[in-house]
């Protein structure tokens, strides 16, 4: 009898220390010092869930591989796939909300600058008019418009070297945080898988463009759960066909 209380007091600390879980504590992405209590945190394998506590703070029963989801009202669902059980560190960014429409009725301009001149407008042209119209002097507005088409080309350059600036910058983004380096982190893909993953699911200038902030780590875990259930032939690159001579 006493040997085998024994083997069950020994015995029961194995049981708890076999389960196996995962922590981390959660803050607003724009106030990284401001932790969230309340959120949902829900293992989408195992279908677990638990919520944080004042401090932000949450444990949760996983393995490596699963698919943790964190929600919280007010603020962008996050998901994480686990390469590991170690304690984590999460940022949640808000919702941005559209402003409603205003009508404007009425404009009051600034005196001072109604009769400021464009440097760069052209002098107006003479365009000939019928019936018993008078003839217009150069210096006349014709028909109350101004015609400055080289203005209006300057205007479009502008805005078309504005976009490929921007563009640039969204591809610096994307770069920084889609890399080899940090899907590797987050996957353990390398060689020749790691390379032809980055080549597929690279996120485009527009999706990118469209969420603020992106969410990179998200992205890549949804990514990576989708390339495991492409065949081995769908993960490679197929070779262009080659041109025949004539």
């Amino acid at each position: 009898m006493y040997r085998l209380t024994l083997f069950l007091f020994l015995a029961l600390p194995l049981g708890v220390f076999a389960q196996t879980v995962t922590t981390g504590t959660i803050f607003d992405y724009s106030n990284k010092k401001l932790s969230l209590p309340g959120v949902t945190v829900k293992n989408l394998t195992n279908k677990k869930s638990t919520s944080t506590n004042n401090a932000g703070k949450y444990t949760i029963s996983a393995n490596v591989g699963d698919l943790i989801e964190f929600s919280l009202v007010g603020y962008h669902t996050d998901t994480l796939y686990l390469t590991n059980l170690l304690n984590r560190t999460i940022y949640l960014p808000v919702k941005s909300n559209k402003l409603n429409d205003v009508n404007i009725e009425a404009v009051r301009l600034n005196k001072s600058l109604v009769n400021i001149k464009d440097p760069l407008a052209e002098k107006y042209s003479l365009l000939s008019t019928g019936g018993n119209l008078e003839r217009k002097k150069m210096t006349d507005k014709v028909g109350g418009l101004g015609l400055n088409l080289g203005y209006g080309k300057y205007k479009r350059q502008q805005r078309k070297e504005a976009d490929l600036e921007e563009r640039e910058r969204y591809l610096e983004e994307i770069d920084d945080n889609f890399n080899e380096k940090t899907v590797s982190e987050m996957t353990k893909l390398e060689g020749q898988d790691l390379k032809n993953f980055i080549l597929i699911y690279r996120p485009s200038v527009e999706a990118v463009k469209a969420e603020r902030p992106y969410r990179y780590a998200y992205y890549i875990s949804r990514a990576y759960v989708a390339w495991q259930k492409l065949t081995p032939e769908e993960r490679k690159l197929q070779d262009l066909p080659k041109l025949k001579a004539n």
